[in-house]
């Protein structure tokens, strides 16, 4: 890299504070009109830039990759989750790839916690009626829904957003319980008062509710699959705010119809923007746009995360963000 500001392309619309900073630091070409750029135009980005700040809209594949000039060296993601990067590609082209990892870890779980309040207590279905003009006053047996207090919670996934999703769950009432690759530290569990399963599939058939938190990588495609879906109880609720990919969407689909899983409260899905439309036929589903982490200070917290990493960088410094590339 040259001793001028690195040329960095950003591809979606960030927040004004962030692309302020970046206008200062760097050579930038900003996407004002948000509008998400084609597999081409990524292409032709990193034919020419040195940095690409890429959001979980752009998939950055190995024919993206493959057109990059010698001089383009880091991805600098703007998020956590990299599973729209080809990381084994990047690797072997020298291409480093950074991601913005804790600042989003209670706004995550924040939402998490909402959706296991809203669906067993039917929040929508609620606020539907009201606006629809349905409701005509209390009463004793009107859209009833169950209380959370003293039910149990299995977390699939026991990283950051796990554990805060537990801390939150535990002032509900409720008892703890993960399936985790690798057991969490003595302190950990007992601070939550969590229990561990190694087995995921024993886990599953004694939860009441399902909380998805964990990467979405080639061995979590479909990890809720129709055979672990079965191993719920009719009475289940199951909530992702990880990664739409992690679950079968059209098995937990057949089941909901068929109130073998009392529902599921998402806000991540398989082929997203693209919404199964069976989903919207589905009153005790609760549907979200993939706003889990869509909050001012998150956004801004995650800027400044790509700005440290793209600085450290172009000083010649390995970023504090790396992703580690031996998957």
């Amino acid at each position: 890299m040259s001793n001028n500001k690195p040329k960095v392309v950003v591809t979606r619309k960030l927040p004004d504070p962030v692309e302020t900073r970046m206008m200062e630091l760097f050579d930038v070409q900003l996407n004002l009109e948000d509008k998400p750029m084609s597999q081409n135009e990524l292409a032709a980005a990193v034919k020419t830039c040195d940095v690409l700040v890429p959001t979980v809209t752009d998939h950055i594949d190995s024919g993206v990759l493959a057109q990059a000039g010698d001089q383009f060296r880091l991805i600098a993601n703007y998020g956590t989750g990299v599973d729209h990067i080809d990381l084994a590609t990047a690797r072997q082209r020298g291409i480093l790839v950074t991601n913005t990892p804790d600042v989003l870890t209670e706004d995550t779980a924040d939402m998490t916690m909402a959706l296991i309040l809203a669906v067993p207590r039917r929040l929508m279905e609620g606020e539907h009626a009201l606006r629809d003009g349905r409701w005509s006053g209390w009463s004793p047996t009107w859209m009833l829904g169950h209380r959370i207090h003293g039910k149990r919670l299995g977390i699939v996934g026991m990283g950051r957003i796990g554990q805060a999703v537990a801390k939150r769950a535990k002032g509900f009432g409720l008892s703890i319980h993960y399936h985790n690759r690798n057991r969490v530290h003595e302190t950990v569990e007992q601070e939550l008062e969590a229990t561990y399963w190694e087995s995921l599939d024993q886990m599953l058939a004694r939860m009441d509710f399902i909380s998805v938190n964990c990467p979405h990588t080639p061995a979590t495609y479909h990890l809720l699959s129709a055979r672990r879906l079965k191993l719920l109880q009719p009475h289940a609720v199951v909530v992702n705010t990880a990664r739409g990919e992690i679950i079968d969407e059209n098995a937990m689909i057949r089941m909901l119809k068929a109130d073998e899983l009392a529902g599921a409260g998402l806000d991540v899905y398989e082929n997203e923007p693209a919404i199964n439309p069976k989903f919207l036929e589905l009153s005790n589903v609760t549907l979200l746009p993939h706003m889990g982490s869509a909050t001012c200070e998150g956004r801004i917290d995650m800027g400044e995360k790509v700005l440290i990493n793209i600085k450290t960088f172009a000083d010649g410094h390995s970023p504090p963000d790396r992703v580690l590339l031996d998957i």
